[in-house]
């Protein structure tokens, strides 16, 4: 393959130490039968044709290369003769949680998924899109240096540990977005259509998360139960274990916020009910005391003389009395959401 060709990024580590970074395609297998060294490749937005010469130089098999190149797929990880597959989704929402307005404006989930080759002594990772900030991934393994001596498992925890910690970023924001939904759930100014709007977000943003948050914690264990087909050392046990606990409590968190958003949409349509009684009781009894002089001047005929009775000028005034009563009254049920 031609290096205009070369759309792979890649580094190479001997005993822990980076020792290259791109090199050519041609010596990704070479670096992998060296005992000491630590592979990476990673392929984004790969040519299927790219994929398939680098599934034939390292063995990879074609249903795993298959599931890389598919729309859509789910997490998951996947024993093979000559490796392990994952497929794991990277997420992100808005730093900031949306305030409760008429623009209409909400959180968007952002799904990029990340399938990883894991092998002996290296792993590819292949993302579709450039969603998921690979740098990221570089960063942690640069931070945790002393891991890389370990092998192949610190590359994938490094990878799964930022992939987890996006999860985290995801859930906090709906959290945040879900109490400044209740901050106005009570706030009788507030616009009951842009409540059940953002409601309703929230809960597709929460199903979309929950969709890739759950499956982790199958993946984090097959990977358990496979590090030693890598042979993971001991020295990595205590870091994998911290993982999969940062998996549990989003798992946990995600389970406990569909809850919430629960609770808040039943709450506001109580509140809603509730509101619609105020209002019913405040027109009923507005009724009833309009009701009793109208009953009154009305059975007894008192058609009493007014200013301009009689003349045109006495219809016109009377005519922009009603109407001004008229729109006044519809502003003010407006105002309140009564209309």
């Amino acid at each position: 393959m031609g290096t205009e060709d070369r759309i792979v990024r890649s580094r190479v580590w001997r005993d822990g130490i980076l020792e290259a970074e791109d090199f050519p395609f041609g010596q990704i297998s070479d670096y992998l039968d060296q005992e000491g060294c630590l592979v990476w490749v990673d392929l984004c937005e790969p040519d299927p044709r790219h994929l398939d010469e680098l599934a034939a130089e390292l063995t990879l098999d074609p249903q795993a290369v298959e599931d890389a190149l598919a729309r859509q797929e789910r997490s998951k990880a996947v024993r093979y003769a000559t490796h392990t597959f994952l497929t794991v989704f990277g997420t992100s929402l808005a730093e900031e949680p949306v305030a409760i307005d008429r623009s209409g404006i909400g959180p968007g989930l952002q799904v990029s998924r990340i399938s990883v080759f894991i092998l002996k002594r290296g792993i590819v990772t292949v993302r579709p899109d450039k969603g998921f900030d690979i740098d990221e991934v570089v960063q942690r393994w640069e931070d945790n240096g002393d891991l890389l001596k370990f092998g192949v498992g610190a590359l994938v925890h490094g990878l799964l540990d930022v992939v987890v910690d996006g999860h985290f970023a995801a859930i906090q924001v709906l959290d945040d977005t879900m109490e400044g939904l209740e901050d106005v759930l009570f706030d009788e100014r507030s616009a009951t259509n842009e409540v059940q709007r953002q409601t309703y977000r929230i809960r597709r943003d929460l199903v979309g998360l929950r969709r890739v948050v759950l499956p982790m914690r199958e993946v984090v264990n097959a990977v358990l139960r496979h590090r030693k087909d890598v042979n993971a050392p001991s020295e990595l046990d205590g870091w994998f274990d911290d993982l999969y606990d940062h998996v549990l409590r989003a798992s946990e968190w995600t389970e406990s916020l569909r809850d919430m958003v629960t609770t808040i949409f039943e709450t506001n349509l109580s509140l809603q009910d509730a509101r619609l009684n105020t209002v019913m009781k405040k027109l009923t009894a507005w009724a009833a005391i309009i009701a009793v002089p109208t009953a009154v001047t009305g059975w007894f005929g008192q058609n009493v003389p007014y200013p301009g009775f009689g003349e045109p000028s006495g219809f016109v005034t009377s005519v922009v009395v009603i109407v001004g009563l008229a729109v006044g009254l519809y502003v003010s049920f407006k105002r309140r959401d009564w209309l």
